[in-house]
């Protein structure tokens, strides 16, 4: 049995909110619900499941939104440290178990729950009779350990650095988790483990976190051992300008803007997040003068951000990119109002983004897919869940069917409404995805589940 979850984004709460630790116990308990279901065999026999694989797709700790990264702003302070700085400086890999420790604290419960999966304390299962049937009256239970396997994504890809430094970081990590990865760079690819390898091999599974195609959030240029546009920009306009509201104005400021531009880490598409801060500083402050110096703290980050060494690096000459994009969402002169802001960002979203986020299509160029060693192709990333068809060969009911499948996310998300954008309208979720596959004639001979629940 394999479940496959992603983009928990579990953080240290300088941000927003991490994922309560009663999600964790729901999903501890689904688990061992499956895993009960899955120990009937295609036969009709009862006979408890050997192995119960967990694969952490991507995004899991999320170590970029955090304040805690922003100790200096000039790149001459000598405790200035980003996710783009040398990760041979030593201060790298002490910034970086500084804010992992963090994440362990504020998600002690949940990592807990996850534990006692990991050792077998949670999912214990009856044993069968030789009838092979549950023994519901056995005073001894069978206890199934979960091996968790954590895969990277582009908001945790600096577990994949290679270091002793690093090593100590995932140690702890591997410990805290109940992970069964070594200390070594956590993998990115399956190819990078041979036991994910070879776990992705038996259920024909490929699975990836999927931010290798996203120019926004990757740079394939450098590989993923390397920051791209988009952690500057969490880091220096969505972390940052928060705190800066706070800084300069403190009681000045209206009840609840701070809190409400917090979850600017939340926003979907990132790319949306000038849209956000507009839309939250209206509500909470339109009309007031500190409206007005709620915008200049905007052009001064936005002017300082576009200036970033890492930023104008990045900037490919004759072409539109991702800079390009961003600054003309948010280098805006001084006249310049938040709707302005908000017809760029609606236009360039439309222009090098579009509003459809499906990853249907990278799918069907997988080479595993054209090859067809994979029946199931998984990725993440987006936080839209998805179950969709790719292909099928043979006759009705087609036992050579291939699928797309997203994984969704744990997180709430506020997503920007695809009608007229510049209305400024996000829609709240709060949701919890997973999907699981069998083998050997596991769950009755059923091939997969996808479950994904959304509540507002």
């Amino acid at each position: 049995m394999l479940v496959i979850v992603s983009d928990l984004h579990l953080g240290d709460g300088t941000t927003s909110e991490s994922i309560p630790s009663s999600a964790f116990q729901l999903f501890a308990r689904r688990m061992k619900e499956t895993a009960y279901f899955a120990s009937w065999r295609k036969d009709g026999s009862y006979r408890p499941i050997e192995n119960l694989d967990v694969v952490l797709l991507g995004d899991v700790f999320d170590a970029l939104h955090s304040t805690r990264w922003l100790d200096a702003f000039s790149i001459n302070d000598a405790n200035y440290i980003r996710p783009w700085s040398d990760p041979q400086n030593p201060k790298y890999a002490a910034k970086l178990l500084e804010v992992t420790r963090a994440i362990f604290e504020e998600n002690n419960g949940a990592l807990a729950i996850l534990r006692r999966c990991a050792e077998g304390r949670e999912i214990r299962l009856a044993p069968a009779t030789r009838s092979g049937n549950p023994d519901f009256k056995s005073e001894e239970q069978v206890p199934i350990k979960v091996r968790f396997h954590y895969m990277i994504g582009n908001h945790d890809w600096y577990y994949h650095l290679e270091g002793e430094a690093f090593d100590k970081i995932r140690a702890e990590m591997v410990e805290k988790l109940g992970l069964c990865n070594p200390a070594s760079p956590f993998p990115y690819e399956a190819s990078e483990s041979p036991l994910l390898k070879d776990l992705f091999d038996r259920y024909k599974v490929l699975g990836r976190h999927g931010d290798c195609f996203d120019m926004f959030n990757f740079d394939a240029e450098k590989g993923r051992n390397s920051s791209s546009i988009g952690d500057a920009f969490v880091m220096e306009v969505c972390n940052r300008y928060p705190v800066e509201a706070q800084r300069r104005y403190g009681d000045k400021l209206p009840t609840g803007v701070v809190d409400s531009l917090r979850h600017i880490t939340n926003i979907r598409p990132a790319f949306a997040a000038p849209m956000w801060i507009s839309g939250q500083i209206k509500n909470h402050a339109g009309g007031l003068p500190i409206e007005i110096e709620l915008k200049k703290v905007w052009d001064e980050i936005a002017d300082e951000f576009l200036q970033l060494d890492f930023v104008r690096q990045l900037d490919k000459s004759f072409q539109f990119d991702s800079v390009d994009a961003l600054e003309l969402a948010i280098k805006i002169s001084k006249s310049a109002s938040f709707s302005t802001i908000n017809e760029v960002v609606a236009w360039a979203q439309d222009k090098l983004w579009g509003v459809k986020n499906s990853y249907t299509h990278y799918a069907l160029n997988e080479s595993a897919f054209l090859n067809q060693t994979a029946q199931y192709v998984v990725y993440g990333h987006t936080h839209h869940y998805e179950t969709i068809p790719l292909d099928a060969t043979g006759f009705m009911p087609y036992a050579n069917s291939q699928m797309y499948f997203n994984s969704g996310t744990w997180r709430t998300y506020y997503d920007l409404a695809v009608k007229n954008p510049k209305e400024q309208k996000f829609v709240p979720y709060q949701a919890l995805t997973y999907i699981t596959f069998y083998t050997d004639g596991e769950y009755e001979g059923r091939n997969f589940d996808a479950w994904s629940g959304i509540y507002a």
